[in-house]
């Protein structure tokens, strides 16, 4: 495959991979949202796991601590750390998702949702209360202990 001039070239593996998702969802519209999900979700448990045997305990202000570590501050604003609520306002999406759509937000996020639910035993759930992928000046997700 020969690279034209003014393609997008991806800066990182997770830029790639959002390339990759936003092509397979342009071609196959909301139908692939299911297969979007469940294989990012599948990612997001795996590295949970991970995590988990890593950390000293399960605490949600553990996993957050350890995740906002793979951000640059000046991409993110942690909101709240706790071991109740964790709330994290990105000014970018980290996979290029800015102006798609909502539900392929939600379906791509399922990495992060299920890396959560795997790191902390099974005990937060993911709200996101904005995406750039809407059009929203800010991603902005909320996680808490059930």
């Amino acid at each position: 495959m020969t690279q034209k001039s003014d393609d997008v070239l991806p800066k990182n593996a997770t830029e790639a991979q959002g390339l990759l998702i936003k092509t397979f969802y342009e071609k196959y519209g909301e139908g692939s949202l299911p297969l979007v999900e469940d294989v990012l979700g599948r990612q997001g448990r795996s590295l949970g796991l991970k995590l988990a045997r890593k950390l000293a305990d399960e605490r949600l202000s553990s996993v957050a601590a350890a995740f906002t570590k793979n951000f640059d501050p000046a991409d993110i604003n942690v909101v709240e750390i706790s071991d109740q609520r964790f709330q994290i306002q990105g000014k970018t999406c980290p996979f290029g998702l800015e102006n798609t759509s909502r539900k392929l937000c939600e379906a791509v996020m399922a990495i992060d949702r299920e890396y959560f639910f795997a790191a902390t035993g099974g005990k937060t759930t993911l709200r996101i209360l904005k995406t750039r992928a809407a059009g929203d000046p800010v991603c902005d997700t909320v996680y808490t202990v059930d």
